[in-house]
Parts: C-alpha cells; sequence; structure tokens
C-alpha cells in the first residue's frame, strides 16, 4: 500500500454543489492537503473539510466525513466510515470495516494522574461499530494498550478508560461507562447505564442489566443484576443463542450452585465444583476465572 497525495478529482455523495443544490459535488482537493491510497478499482472518499495529518496511514476505500479530525500517529484500515466530528487522536490504531459515529474521540489521553505524557497506543479491531459520543481513552504507559476486539457494538454515550482489555463480540448498552484496567471477555453484554470500576473483570457470555454498578469480578455465563449487584441466575438466553446443549448448560448451573448458594467460601466452592461437577471446557473457564479473581466475586464476601 503505497501513500499518494490527493491532487485528483474527488466525488463525495451528498455534498452540496457550488449551485447550492444537492447530489454528487466533484471536488478539486489542494496538492498535499489530504491522503489517499492507490486502488485500482476505487479511491477513498476523504472530504477536503477533513483535518487529517499527512502522517497518518490510511487504507484502501476508507471514507472520511467533513470535520474529522485525524492526528499523524495513527492508523485507519481498509473499508472503515469515519462519520463528521470525530477525532482520531494519536497512539490510535483501527483495524478493517470499523464505523465510528459523530462526536466520538478514539485514543483520548487517559484521565489517569499517573499519566505524564507517555506514547501509548489504543488498538481496535475488525468491524466493530462506535456509536456517537463514545469516548476511548488510550493506555496510561508508553508500554501499556487500551485494547477493543472485533465486531463489538459500542452504543452512543459508552466510555472506555485506559488500559482497560475488550474482547470480541460485546455489547455495551448507553450511557455505560468502563473504568480503567478492566477485562472483559468475549460475547459480554452491558445494558444501558451500567459502571464497571476500577480493574473489575467480566466473564465471557455474561450480562449486566441497567444500571448495574460492580467493584468486584463477574463470573462467565451469568446474569449479574441489582444494587448490590449479585447473581441472577445463568444467562440462559445468551448460551441457547449459542447452542449449548441443555446437558452443558446443567453443569454450568450446578457449579454456580455450589458457588453462590453453598455455605462455604468462593474458593472452597471451586474445589468442590472440580470433584462435583463433570469437566468440559465451560466448567474449566469458570474454575479459571474464579481462581483468578483478585478483587473477588460478586454476591460473595
Amino acid at each position: 500500500m503505497r501513500q499518494v497525495w490527493a491532487s485528483n478529482v474527488l466525488s463525495f455523495p451528498g455534498a452540496h454543489n457550488a449551485t447550492g443544490g444537492s447530489g454528487t459535488r466533484e471536488t478539486h482537493l489542494p496538492e498535499r492537503s489530504h491522503i489517499l491510497y492507490e486502488n485500482k478499482n476505487k479511491q477513498n472518499m476523504i472530504s477536503p473539510k477533513a483535518e487529517i495529518d499527512p502522517k497518518a496511514k490510511i487504507g484502501k476505500n476508507v471514507t472520511i466525513y467533513p470535520f474529522v479530525y485525524i492526528e499523524g500517529d495513527v492508523e485507519i484500515g481498509d473499508d472503515c466510515v469515519i462519520f463528521p466530528y470525530v477525532s482520531i487522536m494519536n497512539g490510535t490504531r483501527l483495524g478493517r470495516a470499523n464505523k465510528v459515529f459523530q462526536n466520538t474521540v478514539l485514543g483520548a489521553e487517559p484521565q489517569d494522574f499517573n499519566y505524564c505524557g507517555d506514547n501509548s497506543q489504543l488498538i481496535i479491531g475488525d468491524e466493530n461499530i462506535i456509536r456517537e459520543n463514545v469516548v476511548i481513552n488510550r493506555a496510561t504507559y508508553c508500554d501499556g494498550k487500551t485494547v477493543i476486539g472485533n465486531k463489538n457494538f459500542l452504543m452512543e454515550g459508552v466510555h472506555v478508560s485506559h488500559d482497560t482489555k475488550i474482547g470480541n463480540g460485546c455489547v455495551f448498552g448507553y450511557g455505560t461507562k468502563i473504568a480503567g484496567d478492566c477485562d472483559i471477555q468475549d460475547n459480554v453484554i452491558f445494558s444501558s447505564s451500567v459502571i464497571a470500576n476500577p480493574g473489575t473483570r467480566v466473564g465471557r457470555s455474561s450480562m449486566v442489566q441497567s444500571g448495574c454498578r460492580f467493584s468486584k469480578d463477574i463470573p462467565p455465563y451469568i446474569v449479574a443484576s441489582g444494587n448490590p449487584v449479585s447473581f441472577g441466575g445463568v444467562n440462559y438466553t445468551v448460551l441457547n443463542n449459542y447452542g449449548l446443549n441443555e446437558k452443558v448448560q446443567a453443569h454450568i448451573a450446578n457449579a454456580y450452585r455450589l458457588v453462590f448458594h453453598g455455605q462455604t467460601s468462593v474458593f472452597d466452592a471451586v474445589i468442590q465444583v472440580k470433584e462435583q461437577v463433570p469437566d468440559g471446557e465451560e466448567i474449566r473457564n469458570i474454575v479459571e476465572f474464579i481462581n483468578g479473581t483478585k478483587l473477588g466475586i460478586i454476591g460473595k464476601i
């Protein structure tokens, strides 16, 4: 992929022409004002009203609307769409086929008193949908990364803080706030206005219901509900959607009966799970997750 400077004609759909009518406008870009990349069949659709540092690396078939701001230490993969008024800051690495909607800020400086101006990174994978007014901070230190995986859906007003790691296929509802250093595994669903406090972990295929705020870890395959947040049962809806058979779901339910309803400590309950529940990938995930907790898990002292 070779960088070329736009001095040719760029068509941008939906723009107003010189006479004030709507339609497709042919705009002659000033030399060295915007970056295009050579493509045999397509060229990028970059508005002349976007502010793009010439050092930024833009892939093929990328659409960038007016009033987008992109700094120099930025990489944007092929087939991305960047809507108006988006800011993409230094250290951001955006993968393929992402859609970033209005007023979002990617790679914002971390809101962390330990931040001293390090050149840290925000890494975003492929095919994510990032809706309006989302803010994602890059990491605090130069060797750190905030990471968003593939095929996630971040709804309006979501904030993801520094050094948080998010897996694949997650959904984050309106106004959700995720503090720094969190770890959220694959296929997690947050309903609206969820608050994840610093350093918390959420296991795969779990759901956190609207308005919950939590300071302890949420294990895999469960529903977390209420304030204070507690175990609300196995997340059968998601497990059924992924085709997990009823036998395995029953094993998961038995494991959590021992963890949340037993009269033992959580770590003694994990020993019981290993002794009493048939082995399987999902049971191993539960055991590994609980054994790895540093903050404890919800609903247990």
